[in-house]
Parts: structure tokens; sequence; C-alpha cells
């Protein structure tokens, strides 16, 4: 064996001395680097047979075979590898309104109909504002109206029989559509006084006392809990992989982190100047256990490969070369670990892609893999 080891060494040292007399300076270290790893790797092989040979003919302590480290092993098997873009969001509701006077001003509340927590419909009257100064000025249209109606049918007859001028009959009759004008518009008046919803929900904010002055500023808020949404910010780096028909996990942590499945359905075309993010929302189903500004966790799918190969993240390990993982193979009737130079992709949850360097089939060492060297002798029975 030591011969063996003697003419390695010889055979290394006259390559790396032949390679030095031509040719590019790197290229020729390469080639001789090369070469010693490919001799190393044909000298461990006929170490462990020389010294499975050696301890089939000598039991003496002497000849005892290098110890063996005992490892879990898994097999490679190709399958789907998605990654996801991890977000914190919210639950909102598609439809929120804060209630508004219909005349434009408000004014005095003197009735409410309804309070916090209840549900309401669209066109349910709310409120009734202040209106005493209009049934004044109503009684007083209607007032002139009679008087017009009454002048005009006393023209009329008149006329009838011949008495009077056209132009009279003409202005009476003038002067009742504008009092008729003049009532409707005091109805109107009137009628907006009454605030009505806009839309069906909950009145989940009621901020508005009888004898205050209701504007619509934030007074009374109607949530539409039958149409909701997730809504989360995203990264500014995110713009190019996010976009509407996307597939996004929205998980509810309060609710033993139920799923469910969406797409994006709006991405904002602004990025926040503070966050560097920008907003995106996707359209849930109703659920009667979820609640405008629920924290949820947003997960949107932004990369996917079919049979991927795919390792635990514990199991890559870093050398002076680059990155590489432990795999089991079979030398001489028995497992030996070997390093695996690898290529990796994406990485989301406790899986790493490796674009290469392993293969399907592969038996890759996922306990025991610490301090493993190339070529140690491993056991994976106790």
């Amino acid at each position: 064996m030591n011969k063996v080891i003697l003419s390695f060494v010889l055979t290394g040292t006259l390559l790396i001395v032949s390679c030095g007399q031509s040719g590019d300076p790197i290229a020729r270290k390469k080639e001789a680097l090369q070469k010693l790893k490919d001799d190393q790797s044909a000298l461990s092989k006929q170490i462990l047979q020389a010294e499975d040979e050696l301890s089939k003919l000598d039991t003496s302590s002497s000849a005892k075979k290098e110890q063996t480290k005992l490892v879990a092993v898994q097999a490679l098997a190709p399958g789907n590898f998605t990654h996801f873009i991890d977000l914190q969001g919210k639950i909102d509701a598609l439809n929120i309104a804060y209630v508004t006077p219909r005349n434009g001003v408000g004014g005095q509340v003197k009735e409410i109909y309804i309070k916090q927590g209840d549900a309401v419909k669209k066109g349910q009257l709310l409120l009734k504002l202040d209106d005493a100064i209009l049934v004044q000025q109503l009684a007083q249209a209607k007032q002139q109206l009679s008087f017009a109606q009454n002048l005009y049918e006393r023209r009329k007859n008149l006329w009838a029989d011949k008495i009077g001028t056209e132009v009279e009959l003409v202005t009476a009759k003038n002067q009742v559509d504008q009092a008729e004008r003049q009532v409707d518009i005091v109805n109107q008046q009137i009628d907006q006084t009454r605030v009505f919803a806009d839309i069906s929900g909950v009145a989940d904010q009621v901020n508005i006392r009888l004898g205050e002055f209701f504007n619509g500023n934030n007074q009374i808020r109607i949530v539409n809990t039958s149409n909701l949404k997730s809504v989360a910010q995203v990264p500014e780096a995110y713009l190019s992989k996010v976009n509407v028909g996307s597939n996004v996990k929205v998980l509810i942590p309060e609710l033993n982190n139920k799923v469910i499945l969406t797409k994006i359905s709006v991405t904002g075309k602004l990025i926040d100047p503070n966050t560097r993010s920008f907003y995106v929302e996707a359209k849930i189903p109703y659920e009667k256990d979820l609640y405008p500004n629920q924290v949820a966790l947003i997960r949107i799918q932004d990369y996917t490969v079919q049979n991927a190969i795919t390792v635990p993240v514990n199991t890559l390990q870093n050398d002076e070369n680059g990155k590489y993982v432990m795999i089991a193979t079979k030398e001489g009737g028995r497992l030996v670990a070997h390093k695996k130079p690898v290529i990796i992709g994406m990485t989301y949850d406790d899986k790493i892609e490796i674009k290469s360097g392993v293969q399907a089939g592969d038996s890759i060492i996922t306990d025991g893999y610490q301090g493993l060297y190339d070529g140690q002798p491993i056991s994976t029975q106790s």
C-alpha cells in the first residue's frame, strides 16, 4: 500500500512539473488539480479494497477496519417545488361606506333609528335631521299654490265667458306651475333630512347622539361583511413577480391557521416612498368567522418548478470550494460518504432546490453528516 501512495505522489509531482512547461498557467493548474482529485478518488477505492482484503486475512487488532460513523440517509426523488413570498396582512371589507347627509350640509339630529352593531339594509332609514323650518316653508308654499290655483280657475272661467285677456290666463297658469315647483322643492329638502343606508351591512361605527350636528365626518360607518378581501404591502423587489392572477394562500392564525386559496385581484400602481412597497389585494369568500381588520398571513406564489430535486436546508454545507452535500454510495461492499458539490436555486421553508450536482436516486445523508470527510466509511444501522 505504501508503494501505491508513493506512486500517487510521484505521479502528481511529475504532472505538475510537466504542465508548467507550456500553456496558460491557470488552465495548467486546473488540469493538474482535477488530475489529483481523480487520482485521489481512485486511490481511496484501492485503499478500501486493500483494507477489506487485509481484514479477511488478518483478524488481529492492528488490521482492524477504520471505524464507521452511523448516519441517516434519504433517497432523493423529483417533486414539485414552489416558492412563496410571506407577508403579514389583514382581512378587510370590500365595501365600506361612511354615511353622509343627502343635503350636503347636514343638520341637527332629531331621531336615531340604529345603534352600533345593527345589521342594516340598503335604503334603510338611519337618522332624521331637524326639518322644522322646512315644514313651515312647505306650509307656506302649499298656501301659495292654493291661491294660485284659485286665481287660475277664476281667470279660466272668465276667459270662457269672453272676459279678460289671454295674457292674464297664461300668467295665472304660470303662477300655478311655479307654486307647484316650489312645493316639490321644499318636499325634496324635507326628504333630504332623512339619512338612509347606501349599502347593506353592519353599522360597526355610530358616533352620533340626539341633538348633535350630523355632517357625515366619519360618524356612521357601514361595513359589508359578505364581501371580504385580504390586503398586504409587497416589497418593491417583487414588483416584477407579483401580478393580477398570482396564486395566493391566506392563513388565518386565529382560526388554527385556516388556509384560503385565492388569487391577486388588484395590484397597486404606486410605490410607497416610505416603505418601498406596493399594495395588493385578493378577494376571499364569505365566512362567518372572518372579520375586517383580522390578522392574516399572505403567501404569494412567485416561483414553481415541476420535477425539481430538493434537499433539507440543514444538509447543505460550505467549504473553500463552495456548497456541497454528503451522499452515501456503495464501494467495495460497504457504504462510503462522498462530497457532492451542488448549485442551488430557491429556498422555502426547510427545502432548498438543487439545480445540479445530485440527481434522483442519490442517497443524501440527512443526519450525522457533520464532520464527515470524503471517503469515510458509514453505516445506517446501529
